[in-house]
């Protein structure tokens, strides 16, 4: 499948992971030992099993929810590797809430050839999409 059908079919699934369901999601993602995974609620994990459980996990936090628009800022593409970097604008309800609330994530995922289709092997999302304080990285 070529690059720009994996992204669209991504954009597609996220849709779904932001209604609770990790599945469109979890068959984009790289299903290797080496599968990695950053997400707003937990330190990183590396394999396809961690990775697998977090999805479930992050998804399970989501209800009622879409993704309203991906800001591209940079890509990096050869013939086996690819890398973005996107602002995603996200809506819905969060950690059990009954109100939609809007969100924006800051993403980094990179894509791998494997076969003859590109997969996850990493992504790293966060909240920070504004500049930050210079203490902001000390644990308070």
């Amino acid at each position: 499948m070529h690059l720009d059908e994996v992204i669209d079919q991504f954009h597609q699934a996220v849709n779904q992971f932001a209604k609770g369901d990790p599945e469109p999601v979890k068959a984009i993602f790289s299903h290797s030992g080496d599968v990695s995974l950053a997400n707003p609620w937990g330190p990183p994990v590396v394999g396809w099993e961690r990775v697998s459980e977090a999805l479930d996990s992050a998804a399970a936090r989501f209800k009622d929810g879409r993704v309203t628009a991906f800001d591209a800022l940079t890509k990096h593409v050869t013939t086996d590797l690819a890398c973005f970097l996107d602002i995603e604008h996200w809506q819905a309800k969060v950690g059990g809430g009954d109100k939609i609330s809007p969100f924006d994530l800051r993403v980094t995922s990179i894509y791998r050839l494997e076969g003859d289709t590109w997969a996850l092997v990493h992504r790293h999302a966060d909240p920070i999409t504004t500049p930050q304080a210079p203490d902001a990285v000390l644990r308070k």
